[in-house]
């Protein structure tokens, strides 16, 4: 029960969760957070105009003429808060939703891409960027603040936005963000090791997502990759309509690989063939996802599969490239996960002719789940012939720490073929050295990312870029 102490009839200027952004008449939502606990700047709050505080403790001392309202959970009062704040935009657009480990922003852009270019006007709410029709936002993280849906979801509402398709992230329904959004749809990709350091364990992890699909309305789709062993599981408790896709069990939408090439894939889609330049067996699953919304938002299937094979890869996403005279193919990918960086290498080596060399350039992220190092390492190892081992985002670790906890899953029959250089521009320099006529590079872990994250600083780093100019020098 909400205890309520002060007039609750009151007219507010703005809700912040923020103390910094209070101002005269603002709404304050005390969050307690992994880094600081919100009910600690209550004062300041208060200070600084506020006129009504929401908390899940009461503070001691209450000023008259401010209202004080205890909540459960704050970030759920939060999202509530947001969503009626912004008048309820989420039910004025056909909001659908993407979770699981891999594939989440390939699959949310190429939808966005995909009805745009049947004529509707597109959301997106993605890791890269936040897109309201053709306007472009920076994002901040995969799921923003409920505030910040919001705001973008209201925006939309304004400039006559049909569809939206966002990234929901493990920690975004933890932590309510998505909590009094109205979805039509909900899209499962997969489920392998990744956020252990914010998850107690894999289950938890696996049930946070499923809590995503055991909330939409009745009147949503519920489409999930049977493929994955954790598909049926996202299904179980969900009241939306469920479907299934797959390419290697019976499913409602199933997909047949007919040619796995550098150039792209050719498909077999509920018996049409169609030519994606998208590459790989992951990208594969992606494509089906795709088809398989369209259909369900009810898109006519010839159009989709044409403009399925118009669309091109997202910026970080098995992003390559080829040098004019030594024809090396240098691969930026966000794969930041043993399974992504498992899917990746396999690829590479379903394609590559066994003629030529394949060259990882992979590291770890600091502050963040240390279970997956050794992993990550061994899965290099093994599945490349040389592995340079670097830094990848250090954030507040030692890089050289992080790099030892990766090479500790190295077996020994494999140590040969690695070498570390902490420094990352210079591990993607010596793999272009290593390089010789039409091997392979795959720079793995940043993928869109144009900065490298140290001690609390962002440096400009774009592994894309770097490479492109490493490559031009080599071929002078």
């Amino acid at each position: 029960m909400n205890t309520v102490a002060g007039d609750t009839g009151v007219t507010i200027n703005e809700l912040h969760f923020d103390s910094r952004k209070v101002k005269l008449n603002d709404v304050f939502v005390a969050i307690r957070g992994s880094v600081s606990d919100g009910h600690e700047f209550i004062k300041k709050a208060e200070n600084q105009g506020a006129l009504a505080i929401v908390c899940e403790e009461m503070p001691e001392e209450r000023i008259n003429g401010i209202t004080y309202i205890e909540v459960e959970d704050s970030k759920k009062a939060l999202a509530y808060m947001a969503a009626n704040y912004y008048d309820n935009p989420s039910e004025n657009l056909k909001l659908v939703g993407v979770t699981g480990t891999n594939g989440k922003t390939t699959i949310a852009t190429l939808l966005y891409n995909l009805f745009q270019k049947a004529g509707f006007k597109v959301g997106l709410l993605s890791t890269v960027k936040v897109m309201v029709g053709d306007e472009e936002f920076e994002a901040i993280r995969t799921t923003p603040d409920s505030l910040t849906i919001n705001y973008y979801l209201k925006k939309m509402n304004d400039a006559g936005v049909e569809f939206c398709f966002m990234e929901v992230s493990s920690h975004g329904i933890d932590q309510h963000r998505t909590t009094g959004l109205r979805f039509v749809g909900g899209i499962f990709t997969n489920l392998s090791h990744d956020h252990l350091d914010y998850h107690k364990d894999f289950a938890e992890y696996r049930d946070v997502k499923k809590r995503f699909f055991d909330e939409l309305p009745a009147a949503a789709f519920a489409l999930t990759n049977i493929d994955d062993k954790n598909g049926a599981v996202m299904l179980q408790n969900t009241r939306a309509k469920k479907y299934t896709y797959a390419l290697k069990s019976y499913a409602d939408y199933k997909a047949q690989i007919l040619e796995n090439q550098f150039t792209g894939l050719l498909l077999k889609v509920d018996d049409q063939e169609i030519w994606s330049k998208l590459i790989g067996n992951f990208n594969a699953y992606n494509v089906l996802a795709i088809y398989a919304t369209a259909q369900l938002l009810g898109l006519e299937t010839l159009e989709i599969l044409q403009i399925i094979s118009e669309l091109n890869s997202v910026n970080g996403r098995f992003q390559y490239t080829i040098s004019e005279k030594e024809k090396i193919t240098a691969i930026v990918d966000y794969a930041h996960t043993p399974d992504a960086l498992k899917n990746v290498l396999e690829t590479i080596n379903s394609i590559r002719t066994k003629n030529e060399e394949l060259i990882t350039v992979v590291g770890c992220g600091g502050d963040r789940d240390k279970t997956k190092r050794p992993k990550m390492g061994h899965i290099a190892s093994a599945l490349s012939t040389k592995v340079v081992f670097t830094s990848d985002n250090p954030r507040t670790e030692d890089p050289e720490q992080i790099i030892k906890d990766v090479e500790a899953g190295v077996e020994p029959q494999n140590f040969k073929k690695t070498m570390s250089v902490t420094n990352r521009k210079d591990a993607i320099k010596a793999a272009c050295q290593l390089a010789g006529k039409n091997d392979i590079i795959l720079i793995a872990g940043k993928g869109h990312e144009t900065y490298q994250e140290v001690n609390g600083k962002k440096l400009d780093f774009d592994d894309f870029k770097i490479v492109n100019e490493l490559l031009k020098q080599l071929d002078k």
